[in-house]
């Protein structure tokens, strides 16, 4: 086993750096000027967000491409060819110091016109090149694609959504998709289109390029970079328009119904097809984390519960409530009629029953409540009363309630459609039992809420929640067994040292495959807590786990300083973070800023002298320590708000330029006394 020895670092989007050279966006060269400054502030580790291609998504977790590297991040200056153009082409060179004017001083980048505007520049700069003029490429290129299998696959898709002017591959025409290896081969080659396909095979060697001299900046000063690895991609990705049998497009990832998200969340992620990676060892898998070693000294793995399993969700509903675990263990229908269950009780626990009265009750029309309850559902015999199954109709849910227009059909108003679509999407998820495949149960996530569960008497609902409780029991040993192989399969396919985002983690065998397979787990110190104890009291400093990366915040989460000002009794009591309830006299709005300020200070400490491994925090919390760099409101300084879409999320940038925090001798020397 490799001994991990202690160290600190900071965490940091790659797009949030700024340097005096550029002023757009953060640059892989600019990874030099920022371990210049690590190096001063004594820190020993940058970790980055991912930095694949995501095109035209801000979110560095919506990847095109497992194995891309993102041209947004290409120093256009340092590209050889550029500084020819610039200097020649008149227009040229008038675009560009427009662009760079335009952004130079915007608090955040805007994500969208500088990934339009670089590849416009990009695009004419490659024009010139001898690779361009002659579509043949350069000897360097031409090892580069040999080197790297993934470019040729990556360059044809590229080109195809270029042409489709970005739209998902899953709307180009069929000749387009599903198309075999020997078929890409054969696009790659066309002569026609050559030229095109290796503009996005030079862009991803300049990005190489760029990137792994910045990288081995960092290792000749004794700086590891840790990158991020999220576990799903993009349903509109290159993988999975190239190898359709990697993944499953009938289910979508996400999670169950909490507390916070009481529908659950529906990622929109495809699944893996596990059965399949599993015949090829983990090709893929393995492939992806030897190409991410090239730059990377450790890894976060994103969302490591999902390799033990994932919440799956079939792809027509829109919420995550009909969900189920892959892998499960099915319930099969001779173990419910044993229970007593026969076909009918079984339907009345599997498919959802809807009275004519409720939709009658917003219609007030017996006759448009049946047309409209016709378009949903199966009327039962002699009787008001309507299975919502679909009416038959293959890949039925939640999803094509919504996406029928009842107004449309004349069957409603505006206002009843929505009261009734609510109702009836509300009424598909209440069920005591999913039925995930033919004579295949699982219990629903919520079905303590449910009417069929309701109406049981207490025998029956004892009997099911003993025979869910033994198939939970059998589950946690799939889930263990899997997971121990494929990550098993995964973490020694490289020297990299692992590390698991293991958030929310609700099951023992996590923490103990984690622990064998020396996978650092995740310490936020906002959740590191007792949960199940009253008062769910902070687990203290010096019982986090030592096979941990200890952080304040996380790319999701506020900050620091916004957390501490938003819980203003927290205190710390002998390395223990506690929440005490105080009287004070009041205290003017300095005082209040001072003992924030200081607040920062003491919880950062605390969090150094954490049993964990290593100490990460975001570079945000770091630069709290010199409030010459605090935003006038703390929610600025966020990267990310969870479950909005806008294009303030992933488009932070830092306060001062690297030179600036670089030559602030007394936020180094705080940084470096930590």
């Amino acid at each position: 086993m490799t001994t991990i020895r202690k160290l600190s670092g900071t965490a940091v989007p790659l797009g949030a750096l700024r340097t005096k050279s550029d002023k757009t966006i953060g640059e892989y060269t600019d990874l030099k000027l920022f371990a210049d400054f690590a190096k001063k502030a004594g820190l020993e580790l940058i970790q980055l967000l991912p930095v694949n291609d995501s095109g035209t998504q801000s979110s560095p977790y919506s990847a095109l491409s497992a194995f891309a590297l993102h041209p947004i991040y290409l120093s256009l200056e340092s590209i050889e060819g550029f500084e020819a153009v610039y200097k020649s082409d008149k227009e040229f060179k008038k675009n560009y110091d427009a662009f760079i004017s335009y952004h130079k001083d915007a608090e955040r980048f805007d994500y969208d016109e500088v990934n339009n505007s670089k590849d416009y520049f990009l695009r004419l700069v490659y024009a010139q090149s001898e690779t361009a003029k002659t579509a043949k490429p350069s000897k360097e290129l031409s090892d580069f694609i040999k080197k790297n299998d993934w470019v040729i696959p990556y360059s044809v898709y590229k080109n195809l959504k270029y042409s489709y002017m970005q739209a998902s591959w899953k709307s180009w025409k069929k000749a387009d998709t599903g198309l075999s290896a020997e078929e890409i081969n054969k696009r790659w080659n066309d002569k026609a289109l050559l030229k095109d396909h290796l503009y996005y095979a030079w862009l991803q060697n300049e990005c190489e390029k760029q990137f792994s001299e910045s990288v081995e900046y960092c290792r000749k000063n004794k700086i590891l970079i840790k990158g991020d690895l999220p576990i799903l991609m993009n349903e509109d990705s290159c993988d999975a328009w190239s190898h359709p049998e990697i993944f499953n497009q009938q289910l979508r990832a996400g999670s169950p119904a909490d507390g916070e998200n009481p529908s659950g969340q529906n990622w929109g992620f495809p699944t893996y097809n596990w059965k399949n990676l599993k015949a090829d060892n983990y090709q893929w898998w393995k492939d992806r984390l030897v190409n991410a070693s090239k730059f990377y000294d450790a890894y976060r793995l994103d969302h490591i519960l999902g390799f033990f399993r994932i919440w799956a969700i079939p792809e027509c509903d829109e919420n995550a409530l009909n969900g189920h675990t892959e892998p499960y263990s099915g319930i099969k229908t001779e173990d419910l009629t044993e229970l007593g269950f026969d076909e009918n009780r079984l339907r009345w626990l599997s498919v959802p029953h809807v009275p004519t009265s409720a939709i009658e009750d917003i219609t007030w029309n017996h006759e448009k409540s049946h047309e409209i309850l016709k378009l949903f559902a199966t009327k039962l015999p002699n009787e008001e009363l309507w299975l919502l199954d679909g009416n038959g109709k293959k890949n039925f849910g939640s999803r094509t309630i919504r996406e029928t227009d009842l107004v449309k059909l004349e069957l409603c108003t505006e206002e009843a459609e929505k009261r009734i679509k609510d109702y009836l999407v509300g009424k598909w998820s209440d069920r005591t039992l999913i039925n995930v495949a033919k004579n295949k149960f699982v219990p629903s996530w919520i079905f303590g809420s449910s009417t069929s569960w309701q109406s049981l008497n207490e025998s029956e609902k004892e009997k099911l929640s003993e025979l869910f409780e033994a198939v939970n029991k059998k589950e946690n040993k799939t889930w263990e067994k899997n997971a121990t192989e494929i990550l098993t399969a995964l973490t020694s396919a490289t020297k990299m040292i692992p590390c698991g985002e293991d958030l929310g983690v609700g099951f023992e065998c996590v923490p103990r495959v984690m622990k064998k397979l020396n996978i650092l787990g995740l310490r936020v110190v906002r959740w590191c807590r007792v949960w199940d104890e009253q008062g769910q009291p902070y687990v203290p400093f010096s019982e986090y786990e030592p096979l941990s990366v200890c952080t304040t915040s996380v790319h999701d989460s506020s900050t620091m300083r916004d957390w501490l000002e938003s819980n203003p009794d927290l205190i710390l009591n002998e390395g223990q973070l506690l929440e005490e309830k105080k009287e004070s006299e009041e205290v003017s709005e300095e005082e209040k800023t001072e003992q924030k300020s200081l607040s920062v200070e003491d919880l950062l400490k605390a969090c150094k002298s954490a049993e964990s491994v290593w100490f990460i925090p975001p570079l945000q919390d770091l630069l709290y320590l010199n409030e010459k760099y605090w935003k006038e409101n703390p929610d600025e300084e966020r990267i990310n708000v969870p479950g909005s879409v806008n294009k303030f999320n992933w488009t932070y940038r830092i306060p001062a330029t690297i030179e600036e925090l670089s030559k602030d001798k007394d936020l180094c020397k705080a940084i470096k006394e930590l």
